[in-house]
Protein backbone atom coordinates (compact mmCIF):
# COMPACT_ATOMS: atom_id res chain seq x y z
CA UNK A 1 0.00 0.00 0.00
CA UNK A 2 1.24 3.47 -0.87
CA UNK A 3 1.83 5.91 1.95
CA UNK A 4 -0.89 8.47 2.55
CA UNK A 5 -0.67 11.98 1.19
CA UNK A 6 -0.52 14.85 3.71
CA UNK A 7 -2.36 18.03 2.73
CA UNK A 8 -2.12 21.11 4.97
CA UNK A 9 -5.03 23.56 4.83
CA UNK A 10 -3.50 26.93 5.53
CA UNK A 11 -4.39 30.60 5.45
CA UNK A 12 -3.22 33.02 8.13
CA UNK A 13 -6.42 35.04 7.65
CA UNK A 14 -9.21 33.79 9.91
CA UNK A 15 -12.79 33.23 8.80
CA UNK A 16 -12.04 32.09 5.24
CA UNK A 17 -13.62 28.64 5.56
CA UNK A 18 -10.42 26.73 6.33
CA UNK A 19 -11.80 24.47 9.06
CA UNK A 20 -15.12 24.14 7.22
CA UNK A 21 -13.21 22.96 4.15
CA UNK A 22 -11.06 20.56 6.19
CA UNK A 23 -14.10 18.93 7.80
CA UNK A 24 -16.31 18.74 4.74
CA UNK A 25 -13.74 17.84 2.10
CA UNK A 26 -12.45 15.04 4.35
CA UNK A 27 -16.03 13.85 4.95
CA UNK A 28 -16.78 13.93 1.22
CA UNK A 29 -13.73 11.80 0.45
CA UNK A 30 -14.73 9.35 3.19
CA UNK A 31 -18.21 9.21 1.66
CA UNK A 32 -16.58 8.44 -1.70
CA UNK A 33 -14.86 5.42 -0.16
CA UNK A 34 -11.46 6.76 0.87
CA UNK A 35 -9.88 6.34 4.30
CA UNK A 36 -9.12 9.80 5.66
CA UNK A 37 -7.52 11.29 8.78
CA UNK A 38 -8.10 14.87 9.94
CA UNK A 39 -5.32 16.28 12.14
CA UNK A 40 -6.68 19.22 14.12
CA UNK A 41 -3.63 21.47 14.52
CA UNK A 42 -5.61 24.57 15.55
CA UNK A 43 -5.77 24.97 19.36
CA UNK A 44 -9.35 26.23 19.02
CA UNK A 45 -10.29 22.63 18.26
CA UNK A 46 -13.11 23.42 15.84
CA UNK A 47 -12.29 20.58 13.45
CA UNK A 48 -12.44 18.14 16.38
CA UNK A 49 -15.81 19.34 17.70
CA UNK A 50 -17.16 19.80 14.16
CA UNK A 51 -16.62 16.08 13.59
CA UNK A 52 -18.35 15.11 16.82
CA UNK A 53 -15.29 14.56 19.03
CA UNK A 54 -15.84 15.61 22.65
CA UNK A 55 -12.39 16.73 23.75
CA UNK A 56 -13.45 16.54 27.42
CA UNK A 57 -13.58 12.75 27.00
CA UNK A 58 -10.06 12.55 25.55
CA UNK A 59 -7.17 11.41 27.74
CA UNK A 60 -4.65 12.10 24.99
CA UNK A 61 -4.70 14.59 22.10
CA UNK A 62 -2.32 16.38 19.73
CA UNK A 63 -0.61 18.33 22.51
CA UNK A 64 0.51 15.07 24.15
CA UNK A 65 1.67 13.76 20.76
CA UNK A 66 4.03 16.73 20.39
CA UNK A 67 5.55 15.87 23.76
CA UNK A 68 5.79 12.14 23.04
CA UNK A 69 5.22 10.37 19.69
CA UNK A 70 4.09 7.24 21.54
CA UNK A 71 0.70 8.87 22.16
CA UNK A 72 -0.21 9.22 18.46
CA UNK A 73 -1.96 5.92 17.73
CA UNK A 74 -3.82 6.08 21.07
CA UNK A 75 -5.09 9.59 20.30
CA UNK A 76 -6.76 8.92 16.92
CA UNK A 77 -10.57 8.59 17.05
CA UNK A 78 -13.03 7.21 14.52
CA UNK A 79 -15.96 9.52 13.70
CA UNK A 80 -19.47 8.40 14.59
CA UNK A 81 -21.09 9.04 11.21
CA UNK A 82 -18.45 7.96 8.70
CA UNK A 83 -16.48 4.79 9.56
CA UNK A 84 -13.63 5.63 7.17
CA UNK A 85 -13.11 9.15 8.62
CA UNK A 86 -10.78 9.54 11.62
CA UNK A 87 -9.62 12.49 13.73
CA UNK A 88 -6.46 13.27 15.66
CA UNK A 89 -8.11 15.83 17.96
CA UNK A 90 -6.62 18.80 19.74
CA UNK A 91 -7.08 20.92 22.86
CA UNK A 92 -6.44 24.54 23.85
CA UNK A 93 -3.27 23.24 25.60
CA UNK A 94 -1.72 22.98 22.12
CA UNK A 95 -0.95 26.71 22.39
CA UNK A 96 1.80 25.73 24.84
CA UNK A 97 3.75 23.88 22.13
CA UNK A 98 5.14 27.16 20.76
CA UNK A 99 6.74 27.90 24.14
CA UNK A 100 7.75 24.35 25.08
CA UNK A 101 9.59 23.73 21.80
CA UNK A 102 11.26 27.14 21.73
CA UNK A 103 14.76 25.75 22.28
CA UNK A 104 14.22 22.35 20.65
CA UNK A 105 16.35 21.20 17.72
CA UNK A 106 14.52 20.63 14.41
CA UNK A 107 11.37 21.87 16.10
CA UNK A 108 9.69 22.32 12.71
CA UNK A 109 9.84 18.51 12.12
CA UNK A 110 7.87 17.28 15.14
CA UNK A 111 4.55 16.84 13.31
CA UNK A 112 6.24 15.13 10.35
CA UNK A 113 7.88 12.55 12.63
CA UNK A 114 4.64 12.10 14.53
CA UNK A 115 2.57 11.32 11.42
CA UNK A 116 5.01 8.88 9.78
CA UNK A 117 3.66 5.75 11.60
CA UNK A 118 0.09 6.65 10.52
CA UNK A 119 0.66 7.17 6.82
CA UNK A 120 0.28 3.52 5.82
CA UNK A 121 -3.21 3.45 7.34
CA UNK A 122 -4.76 6.39 5.47
CA UNK A 123 -5.01 7.53 1.86
CA UNK A 124 -5.26 11.20 2.78
CA UNK A 125 -4.27 13.15 5.88
CA UNK A 126 -5.66 16.69 6.14
CA UNK A 127 -4.01 19.05 8.64
CA UNK A 128 -6.17 21.98 9.75
CA UNK A 129 -3.74 24.83 10.55
CA UNK A 130 -4.37 27.74 12.91
CA UNK A 131 -4.99 31.22 11.41
CA UNK A 132 -1.37 32.29 11.87
CA UNK A 133 2.07 31.55 10.44
CA UNK A 134 3.62 30.38 13.72
CA UNK A 135 5.30 27.12 14.75
CA UNK A 136 2.18 24.95 14.41
CA UNK A 137 1.66 26.05 10.80
CA UNK A 138 5.39 25.67 10.10
CA UNK A 139 5.21 22.08 11.38
CA UNK A 140 2.20 21.38 9.15
CA UNK A 141 3.93 22.82 6.07
CA UNK A 142 7.13 20.92 6.85
CA UNK A 143 5.16 17.66 7.13
CA UNK A 144 2.89 18.17 4.12
CA UNK A 145 3.19 16.98 0.54
CA UNK A 146 1.01 19.91 -0.52
CA UNK A 147 -0.95 22.93 0.68
CA UNK A 148 -4.59 23.63 -0.02
CA UNK A 149 -5.57 27.29 0.36
CA UNK A 150 -9.22 28.15 1.07
CA UNK A 151 -9.81 31.72 -0.09
CA UNK A 152 -12.80 33.85 0.78
CA UNK A 153 -14.08 35.88 -2.15
CA UNK A 154 -13.27 39.26 -0.58
CA UNK A 155 -10.62 41.88 -1.28
CA UNK A 156 -8.74 41.52 2.03
CA UNK A 157 -8.32 37.79 1.39
CA UNK A 158 -6.14 38.64 -1.62
CA UNK A 159 -3.88 40.85 0.49
CA UNK A 160 -3.06 37.99 2.89
CA UNK A 161 -2.57 35.51 0.07
CA UNK A 162 0.76 36.99 -1.09
CA UNK A 163 2.20 36.66 2.43
CA UNK A 164 1.10 33.02 2.62
CA UNK A 165 2.68 32.24 -0.77
CA UNK A 166 5.98 33.80 0.42
CA UNK A 167 5.86 31.59 3.53
CA UNK A 168 5.20 28.46 1.45
CA UNK A 169 8.20 29.28 -0.77
CA UNK A 170 10.39 29.87 2.28
CA UNK A 171 9.36 26.54 3.85
CA UNK A 172 9.94 24.76 0.53
CA UNK A 173 13.43 26.25 0.23
CA UNK A 174 14.50 25.71 3.84
CA UNK A 175 12.60 22.73 5.26
CA UNK A 176 10.53 20.75 2.76
CA UNK A 177 11.69 20.49 -0.85
CA UNK A 178 8.66 18.41 -1.91
CA UNK A 179 6.06 20.99 -0.81
CA UNK A 180 3.75 22.25 -3.55
CA UNK A 181 0.44 24.08 -3.81
CA UNK A 182 -2.36 21.52 -4.14
CA UNK A 183 -4.89 24.14 -5.14
CA UNK A 184 -6.96 27.15 -4.13
CA UNK A 185 -10.60 26.76 -3.14
CA UNK A 186 -12.92 29.76 -3.48
CA UNK A 187 -15.24 29.80 -0.46
CA UNK A 188 -18.28 31.86 0.59
CA UNK A 189 -19.03 32.40 -3.09
CA UNK A 190 -21.97 34.77 -3.56
CA UNK A 191 -23.19 35.02 -7.15
CA UNK A 192 -25.14 38.19 -6.31
CA UNK A 193 -22.00 40.06 -5.29
CA UNK A 194 -19.95 41.71 -8.04
CA UNK A 195 -16.81 41.69 -5.85
CA UNK A 196 -17.00 37.88 -5.72
CA UNK A 197 -16.52 37.73 -9.50
CA UNK A 198 -13.68 40.28 -9.42
CA UNK A 199 -11.75 38.35 -6.74
CA UNK A 200 -12.37 35.02 -8.50
CA UNK A 201 -11.19 36.46 -11.83
CA UNK A 202 -8.02 37.90 -10.30
CA UNK A 203 -7.14 34.64 -8.49
CA UNK A 204 -7.72 32.56 -11.65
CA UNK A 205 -5.59 34.91 -13.75
CA UNK A 206 -2.67 34.52 -11.34
CA UNK A 207 -2.95 30.85 -10.29
CA UNK A 208 -4.66 29.46 -13.41
CA UNK A 209 -5.25 25.68 -13.21
CA UNK A 210 -4.35 25.63 -9.49
CA UNK A 211 -7.79 27.14 -8.74
CA UNK A 212 -10.48 24.48 -8.32
CA UNK A 213 -13.40 24.81 -10.71
CA UNK A 214 -15.75 23.89 -7.87
CA UNK A 215 -16.67 26.89 -5.73
CA UNK A 216 -18.21 26.68 -2.26
CA UNK A 217 -21.30 28.89 -1.95
CA UNK A 218 -22.40 30.88 1.06
CA UNK A 219 -24.81 28.49 2.78
CA UNK A 220 -26.44 28.66 6.20
CA UNK A 221 -26.29 24.85 6.56
CA UNK A 222 -22.48 25.03 6.55
CA UNK A 223 -22.68 27.39 9.53
CA UNK A 224 -25.19 25.24 11.40
CA UNK A 225 -23.73 21.74 11.08
CA UNK A 226 -20.66 22.18 13.40
CA UNK A 227 -22.94 22.77 16.39
CA UNK A 228 -24.36 19.28 15.77
CA UNK A 229 -20.89 17.75 15.43
CA UNK A 230 -21.62 16.64 11.86
CA UNK A 231 -20.18 17.40 8.43
CA UNK A 232 -22.73 19.03 6.14
CA UNK A 233 -23.26 15.87 4.05
CA UNK A 234 -24.57 14.16 7.19
CA UNK A 235 -26.52 17.21 8.35
CA UNK A 236 -28.26 18.14 5.08
CA UNK A 237 -26.95 16.23 2.07
CA UNK A 238 -29.14 18.15 -0.39
CA UNK A 239 -27.99 21.62 0.69
CA UNK A 240 -25.85 23.74 -1.67
CA UNK A 241 -22.94 23.45 0.79
CA UNK A 242 -23.08 19.64 0.82
CA UNK A 243 -23.31 19.46 -2.97
CA UNK A 244 -20.42 21.91 -3.27
CA UNK A 245 -18.11 19.86 -1.05
CA UNK A 246 -19.08 16.57 -2.71
CA UNK A 247 -18.19 18.11 -6.07
CA UNK A 248 -14.92 19.42 -4.61
CA UNK A 249 -14.14 15.92 -3.33
CA UNK A 250 -14.70 14.43 -6.79
CA UNK A 251 -12.57 17.13 -8.42
CA UNK A 252 -9.83 16.58 -5.82
CA UNK A 253 -9.72 12.82 -6.58
CA UNK A 254 -9.75 13.46 -10.31
CA UNK A 255 -6.69 15.69 -9.94
CA UNK A 256 -4.83 12.97 -8.00
CA UNK A 257 -4.97 10.57 -10.92
CA UNK A 258 -4.53 13.18 -13.65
Amino acid sequence: MNKGKIIALANQKGGVGKTTTTINLAASLAKLGHKVLVVDSDPQGNASSGLGINIADMEKHLYHCYLDNEHVTKSVRQTEYLPSLYVLPTHIDLIGVEVELMGAQRREKYLSQMLQPLLEDYEYVFVDCPPSLGLLTLNALSAADSVMIPLQCEYFALEGLSQLIRTIRLVKRSYNKKLKIEGLVLTMYDRRNRLTFQVAKEVKQHFKEKVYRTVIPRNVRLSECPSYGKPVIEYDKKSPGALGYMNLGKEFIKRQVA
